[in-house]
Parts: structure tokens; sequence; C-alpha cells
């Protein structure tokens, strides 16, 4: 286990800027090359990386795969965390609502409510806005510290909820006539609540059933609507 352990970080570690040689990751996790080229062609079969001869490639949602499993089999959290770059969480995010149709925007900055507000990622598909907070790298949370999170996000996606007819033009939303806003807090690993004020924390890989099971459950949800 500490061998598969270290293999995984050292894959985490080479690959932040793309493809690596197989032969660097075994030097780097101090494994002999025949137990790594084994342990990789079984990381390949599980998904966790793509073999391209002599060559490791990990796509984002592959390195965050790997550093899930390499925390489950003991690796430090925050040493693993550190391999990841700081912004491959919201481009995960943006990927997978793209995926599903809809318009991204990254790093959003408004004014509202006499001061200003920034959102991680906005998803938008008429009529649905949903706002995210990306929490990152965080482990181990509170439970006061979930509900402090997402009581933060409630309170921007709400004043967002009001700021929307003066950003349609930059969102995207100029042929809109209403929009529902949708707050939710997006997660590394499952937390404590998954539901706080009506309001979800989504683990990263789970967003995309979270989509896909969204439009029947938007009722039940805390959201905010917008006429525009």
């Amino acid at each position: 286990m500490t061998v598969e352990r270290n293999l995984l970080r050292s894959i985490l570690k080479l690959t932040k800027k793309g493809p690596i040689e197989k032969t660097l990751i075994s030097r780097d996790a101090q494994i002999p090359v025949q137990i790594a080229d084994d342990m990789l062609k079984d990381f390949s079969k599980a998904g966790f990386i793509q073999l391209r001869g002599k060559v490791i490639e990990a796509s984002l949602n592959q390195r965050v795969k790997i550093a899930i499993h390499a925390i489950r089999l003991g690796a430090d959290f925050e040493s693993v965390c550190n391999f990841l770059e700081w912004n491959e969480f919201e481009k995960i995010a943006a990927t997978t609502f793209e995926f599903n149709h809809f318009n991204v925007i990254k790093g959003l900055r408004f004014k509202g409510a006499g001061r200003r507000w920034e959102v991680d990622v906005l998803g938008c598909r008429e009529p649905i806005i949903v706002s995210v907070d990306c929490k990152h790298w965080h482990h181990g949370w509170t439970r006061s510290a979930i509900t402090k999170t997402i009581d933060a996000q409630i309170k921007r996606t709400q004043a967002l909820a009001n700021a929307v007819p003066t950003l349609r033009e930059k969102i995207g939303l100029a042929d809109w006539k209403e929009a529902t806003l949708i707050p939710m807090v997006l997660s590394l690993f499952p937390a404590p609540l998954k539901f706080y004020r009506n309001t979800p924390v989504v683990p990263i890989l789970q967003l995309q059933d979270f989509l896909n099971e969204l439009p029947a459950h938007i009722d039940s949800m805390t959201h905010f609507f917008a006429y525009l």
C-alpha cells in the first residue's frame, strides 16, 4: 500500500505540467522500474492514467481521482493537495458544466448590497444559473464551518440575483426573460452535511450526477428568482 501511495503522489507531482516519462515517475517514487511498470498498467486499467508508450498522461479528472485515492490509502492530505494546481478545481467544475450545455463564467465579480462580491464559477443554462463556491481542498470540515460557508454562499447568490438585471450583457443573458439562481458548494470529499438550508454540498466527482438530477429538484432547494 505504501508503494502504491508513493507512486500516486509522484504521478500527481510530475504530471502537473503535462505528460511525463515513466522512468521519471519510478525514479521520483524510488520504486524499481519493473514494479512501477506493473503498477502503472493497473492504474491505467483503473482509469487513473493514460499510458502512451513510455509516457504517462493524466487529465484533470484523473488527477483528482488520483488525489482522492492516494489520500484514502493514507497519504498526507495537505502534501497531496499541494501537487494539485490551485485552479484545477475550478477548471474541472467548468468543464463539467460545459459538458452539460451550461455557459460558464469563472471568477465573476460584481457589486451589490453596498459591497463587492465574487462567485468562483457560474453555470448558466436558461433559465437556470448555478452559483458555485469552490472550497478547493478542504478536509475534515466541522459542521459549523460548513454551515458558515453555506450561509455565505446563500447571501452571495441572493446578492447576485438582485444584480443580474444589470449584469445580463456581461454574463450572456441578453435574450433571457427570467432566471432561477441556485447556490451550491463544491468540495473535494463528501462533507458531513449533504444539505444545509436546502443548499447542496456536492463532491467534485458527483457534480455530473448532480447536474443530471438538478431540473427535477430545483423546487426543493434554496433558489432566487430574477426577472430580466
